[in-house]
């Protein structure tokens, strides 16, 4: 994994583009940080931050193909990602003529792009985000994978357009400026949806999964090669329970397998959920990875409760990694660490944005940090929820009946949290930015993205709008996030879940197969039935653990009244102006619900924000 950065501009670079691309790219030097490069042509600069995964000491970038004839530099890539197949287009590619010097992924890419074009990127299985420039061609094309795993922005105005993993590269760059306008403040005060494209800065928006982006002196030019609205409006697989448990069980094992690879110790993140015990039981289950590493996360609990989530976990994680063999690491943050001011704004630096959920949002910050240390890529059980309808507002009445995001509806199925993040907002900024409105426009034009058959049973059809809707408005989110803080540490986190081939095969499968047996994500249970312990294999969905310390809120409450005391600018032109009353604050800070201490929280992701960015505000 890496960082990718760099420009086009088709009047020229200018005298100090070399000094920029270095300058951007530094921006990013927490992706990779076991090396740098910086190319550039007369009208493009590519640069890129390495994180050496395989072929450590040969694949540096940006990797050039060379012209036979003339040996001058045909094609240029800088490339993020890995791809999981690449032995065998390796294989195919050799056979078709070309000769390779290297022997990890980052050739293959390019080969195949010099082969096939933007064909390539049907061929691949992995998790990417890549950069092509032709210099004959003057074009660049910016390619992201399947399910959006890895990160791609860019900034467009004109004949120029901009590209980096993340915004701070490309805020870093002197032509763009550090603005929020009110689309950016709608995106910023609704955190429990990523809006597909879309990125709070004025003038950055984002790759969609699925895409290429073609830049040339005729302008931009978009086309998906996969898209998963298009995947849950294929008509409805015949129900077929123990052809979908093998065909699942058959996937799984070939994705842990290929995601295994690596030149570097590998691990997993180990809760005692399902998904992540699945993973790592079959990780641990192959015959180079007997005694995988396994990570979780755990807090200190002052009052000593047995029935904590996080106690809980740790029971199940426990379990889990005895039955599995693992090397198992309990990582325990007491309130001291995860309350630093200095914790906080790294992980509001990691993601660019306010956007988060408080101590759930460092302590996976924490927790990346302490598995890098033994570990360079670590394997995730993030998005079984989202495609096998494992969360509770895939069943909760009062979410399934909504008309709205379920996540997002007035009911418990998510702890009343978007109510939440509502009663936090300055009303008069609530009402200019037309916030309820805003976001029915947005629901309704994510419903229109899907061609649904209209014989559908209603459950049936309400079921496949929910998967669609979690993959492309709640998953992203969730990827985005994992994708930041553990990067933020140089750590690759790889997700089996997120691979094209399962989620092509799941998604159209009926509710009544996803919850086989009367139990939500039933079909994964019964692929995995032989390779988990029963308390495991039989343990209902649990949320991200969150610190049950009241230590934690009290030193929460401690920053905020010094932080109200003297609030950056713009802080309470976005929150209702009784919770910036540090009178109230212990109140605001209590700990309840699903996300504890919310409101405290959210304020002190905005005040770190708006400090370390300064943007201009501009609704």
């Amino acid at each position: 994994m890496c960082g990718i950065a760099g420009w086009v501009d088709h009047s020229g670079l200018g005298p100090d583009a070399r000094a920029v691309a270095e300058k951007i790219n530094d921006e990013q030097t927490h992706r990779g940080p076991d090396g740098s490069g910086v190319w550039l042509a007369d009208h493009a600069v590519l640069a890129h931050r390495r994180l050496s995964v395989l072929d450590i000491e040969h694949g540096a970038q940006p990797m050039l193909l060379h012209d036979p004839a003339t040996n001058e530099a045909r094609l240029a890539l800088s490339y993020n990602g890995e791809l999981y197949n690449y032995r065998e287009l390796r294989a195919e590619l050799a056979s078709r003529g070309h000769r390779f010097r290297t022997t990890g992924d980052t050739e293959v890419v390019l080969a195949a792009w010099a082969e096939w074009g933007a064909g390539a990127v049907e061929r691949f299985n992995g998790i990417f985000a890549f950069a092509v420039w032709d210099e004959p061609a003057q074009t660049l094309w910016l390619v992201r994978d399947h399910l959006g795993v890895k990160p791609l922005h860019y900034h467009h105005d004109g004949g120029r357009l901009i590209f980096g993993s993340e915004a701070k590269s490309i805020l870093a760059h002197p032509e763009v400026r550090t603005e929020i306008d009110a689309d950016g403040l709608r995106q910023l005060v609704l955190p429990l949806l990523k809006f597909p494209g879309a990125n709070p800065y004025r003038g950055i928006a984002e790759v969609l999964p699925g895409q290429v982006l073609e830049f040339s002196r005729r302008g931009v030019r978009t086309t998906r090669y996969w898209d998963i609205a298009t995947l849950v409006s294929r008509p409805a697989e015949p129900d077929d329970l123990a052809g979908a448990v093998a065909r699942l069980r058959e996937l799984l094992h070939d994705t842990v397998t290929r995601q295994t690879i690596a030149d570097v110790p590998l691990g997993t993140f180990l809760s005692g959920g399902l998904d992540s015990s699945a993973v790592t039981a079959i990780a641990g289950g192959l015959p180079d990875r007997r005694g995988v590493s396994s990570f979780s996360v755990d807090f200190s609990d002052a009052a000593g409760s047995p029935d904590s989530r996080s106690a809980q976990d740790r029971r199940f994680a426990r379990e889990a990694a005895d039955h599995i063999g693992s090397r198992h690491t309990n990582v325990v943050l007491d309130a001291t660490r995860l309350a630093d001011s200095a914790v906080r704004d790294a992980t509001v630096r990691a993601r660019d944005l306010p956007n988060g959920f408080g101590d759930l949002d460092m302590s996976l910050l924490l927790l990346c940090q302490e598995a890098r240390r033994h570990v360079t890529v670590a394997l995730s059980g993030e998005a079984a929820d989202e495609i096998l309808g494992g969360y509770l507002w895939f069943h909760e009445p009062t979410a399934v009946a909504a008309d709205t995001f379920p996540w997002m509806a007035d009911g418990p199925a998510h702890g009343y949290l978007h109510q939440r993040v509502l009663s936090t907002i300055d009303p008069d900024l609530r009402q200019r930015l037309r916030l309820d409105e805003y976001l029915a426009d947005e629901y309704a034009t994510a419903l229109g993205r899907l061609d649904l058959d209209p014989a559908l049973d209603p459950a049936e059809r309400r079921h496949r709008e929910t998967v669609y809707l979690a993959v492309s408005y709640f998953l992203t989110m969730l990827l985005d996030r994992n994708d930041r803080l553990s990067m933020a540490n140089g750590l690759e986190v790889r997700v089996p879940f997120c691979d094209h081939r399962i989620v092509e095969h799941v998604v159209t499968l009926s509710r009544h197969v996803h919850n086989a047996g009367g139990r939500e994500k039933g079909v994964l249970r019964d692929a995995v039935a032989d390779q988990l312990p029963p308390g495991v294999l039989n343990r209902k969905k649990s949320p991200y653990p969150t610190s049950p310390d009241p230590e934690y809120s009290r030193r929460l409450v401690e920053h905020l009244t010094r932080v109200l005391h003297d609030p950056p600018a713009g802080l309470r032109d976005i929150f209702a102006a009784p919770l910036l009353d540090p009178a109230r604050i212990t109140e605001a800070a209590r700990s309840h619900g699903l996300v504890s201490n919310f409101e405290g929280e959210v304020i002190l992701n905005f005040a770190s924000w708006l400090r370390q960015y300064s943007p201009q505000l501009t609704d």
